[in-house]
């Protein structure tokens, strides 16, 4: 990787599933706390430390700033023509302290600055890894947009929280801590009476920063939830635009936006405040110390030079202090955002994307054994009872039946988007469980009612499929145009200015759905699958489209394992076997001809599709 490292390193911790051992296999989840938040630094740390190094330096060059103009105000007070020399040698050094300072501060600023650069590269890329290998279920219960604003928003704020801000807060922090040992050696009365109001600034910050990490989830969330409103109005603008839904999706997003606006204007007051607070204790401060060392002047107990170091320490302290109230705030907030990514990143999908058994070779045998099955955001509800199903290798099996009766839900268990509650799958006599699923998927090649297609071209499409398929080779293009022409889609992919090189614009809204479904098919001949499956395939088409998707189906079903879901007659009519599905289980099974005979709910459907299509039929 161009990061030097696997994208979880220095990311998840020592255990890349995210979890810590905890007794006998079972994981105890890890805490999103400080700790770990700025442990995302680890992987860093060279580039860090040599801006640690510039960062001391710098600020010791700031430290150095009220010492030599105290002794310059010494000098001066003496008004003396003999100080010209100590003066002047009191403004070179000072001279090239701020240069070396200046030159460290931008030393500084770089290494920091790409350090975050490169977490955040490396966090985004750990987080979609691990997004993009859940569980299908996981993507059910979850929305895009808040996925999008947790890779973009929350990574960010956590990148500026280990970094650029890490960066200021400590080098603030130094030049209290530099302070306060100065101030001390200084005038230790001075010190102590100045000091009197850091109680009452510390009680208040702990307060500050509690109720800023427990605003900033909120305020984070409502963002999210802003965003994945603007997502589906983006994704469903034909939907939106066609029922003139304009001012109710603005009415939803204002309303979404107005939520994060009262959660940001809870934390601007907070802000505010502490803010105020600091300010007020630091310019106290200085006007205590203004009037405490003018009388030991006075008095002969201190020197006017040694005052005016004092004071220039003490503006400095001040200032520093107000600015750690700053990064005291960012970093609240990006551990309210460390929770949420997290979270995300310590999720272990149940079902692997790879790892398991790989068959040399397959027949195409498919089983199904007493299959019952609940999705997991609606466990309550079994949608498959009981199931037993076998499709015999080369064979076609249909499924149909009323809509929500467990077909798609058993061409995704095939898939294995999910796993059965109860029962099991078997392909050649092995379980499913114990294949690679990556292995297994590319048996298979899905052609689906609404197929999707990427936003780029007809060429990247179709060869989407082919592992290390590259559509400059001329090998690849010439395998594209036969799928193609097998898919019954050469002649209009011709016809476009830039043939196979046509963009098909997002979900490939610049073809036709008689287009789509093609090239569907032809992304389906080109990985040459044992299995295949056919949801719905034709049902949205004209006659016209039908008639050549379907010649492309049937060369793509020659010779090869076909679960086909349809609703129409002629689709099924040729199945070697067909379930009727009612209820989550299989009701009637057999061919057309034997259903039809049996006048059961497959002659029920028949004859409501022939008296649909009227005396033609």
């Amino acid at each position: 990787r161009v990061l030097g490292e696997t994208a979880a390193d220095g990311v998840t911790g020592d255990d890349a599933d995210g979890g810590v051992v905890e007794g006998k296999g079972k994981r105890k989840p890890r805490e999103a706390g400080m700790g770990r938040m700025f442990g995302l630094a680890r992987p860093e740390a060279a580039t860090l430390g040599g801006g640690l190094l510039a960062m001391l330096v710098s600020t010791a060059s700031t430290m150095a700033l009220p010492s030599y103009v105290g002794q310059m105000f010494g000098v001066i007070a003496q008004q003396s023509e003999g100080q010209h020399g100590a003066l002047r040698e009191a403004t070179l050094t000072l001279a090239v302290i701020f240069a070396v300072g200046g030159l460290c501060a931008g030393i500084r600023g770089y290494l920091f600055t790409v350090a975050g650069e490169r977490i955040v590269a490396r966090l985004r890329i750990a987080l979609f890894e691990r997004l993009v290998v859940q569980d299908i279920a996981f993507f059910d219960a979850n929305q895009t947009g808040e996925l999008m604003n947790r890779l973009a928003s929350d990574t960010a704020m956590l990148q500026n929280a280990v970094t650029v801000n890490m960066s200021m807060g400590l080098r603030f922090g130094a030049q209290v801590l530099i302070g306060l040992c100065l101030i001390f050696f200084t005038s230790w009365r001075l010190s102590l009476v100045m000091l009197a109001i850091v109680p009452l600034v510390v009680a208040v910050a702990v307060r500050y920063g509690k109720f800023m990490k427990r605003k900033s989830r909120a305020y984070q969330k409502a963002l999210s939830e802003a965003s994945v409103v603007a997502q589906e109005v983006f994704s469903s603008i034909r939907t939106v635009r066609s029922f003139a839904m304009e001012s109710r999706e603005r009415d939803l997003y204002s309303r979404a936006v107005a939520d994060s606006y009262a959660l940001g204007r809870d934390k601007a007051c907070a802000y505010g405040g502490f803010g105020a607070l600091i300010q007020i204790s630091g310019q106290s401060a200085v006007l205590v110390v203004l009037w405490y060392g003018g009388t030991l002047v006075l008095g002969g107990r201190m020197l006017l030079s040694e005052l005016t170091t004092f004071l220039l320490l003490t503006i400095t302290i001040t200032a520093s202090l107000a600015a750690l109230s700053d990064f005291f705030g960012s970093i609240m907030n990006a551990l309210g955002a460390s929770i949420r990514v997290f979270k995300l990143l310590d999720g272990r999908p149940s079902i692997r994307t790879s790892g398991g058994t790989a068959l040399p070779s397959i027949d195409g045998l498919i089983e199904l054994r007493a299959v019952s099955f609940a999705y997991p955001a609606r466990a309550d509800v079994r949608v498959l009872r009981e199931v037993d199903m076998t499709i015999t290798p080369g064979s076609v099996v249909a499924l149909c039946g009323p809509s929500g009766a467990g077909k798609s839900t058993v061409v995704g268990m095939i898939q294995r988007w999910y796993d059965p509650t109860s029962g099991s799958i078997h392909v050649d006599g092995t379980p499913l469980s114990q294949l690679d699923p990556s292995w297994w998927r590319r048996q298979m090649a899905l052609v689906a009612q609404e197929p999707v297609l990427f936003a780029c071209s007809i060429l990247d499409n179709v060869a989407y499929g082919v592992a290390g398929a590259d559509a400059a080779d001329a090998a690849t293009r010439a395998a594209v145009e036969q799928a193609c022409a097998t898919a019954n889609a050469i002649d209009f992919v011709r016809a476009f200015p830039d043939g196979l090189d046509t963009g098909v614009g997002e979900r490939g809204v610049q073809l036709s759905g008689g287009q789509k479904q093609r090239i569907a098919i032809a992304r389906a001949l080109l990985v040459e699958p044992k299995v295949l499956l056919l949801d719905e395939a034709t049902s949205a088409l004209d006659a016209e489209s039908e008639r050549l998707v379907q010649q492309a189906i049937d060369r793509l079903m020659l010779e090869r394992t076909t679960l086909v879901i349809a609703h129409r007659l002629s689709t099924v009519v040729g199945a070697d076997s067909i379930c009727v599905f009612s209820g989550g289980t299989i009701a009637e099974r057999g061919t057309h001809a034997e259903l039809v005979k049996l006048g059961g709910i497959y002659y029920s459907l028949v004859q409501r599709q022939l008296t649909a299509a009227g005396p033609a039929a």
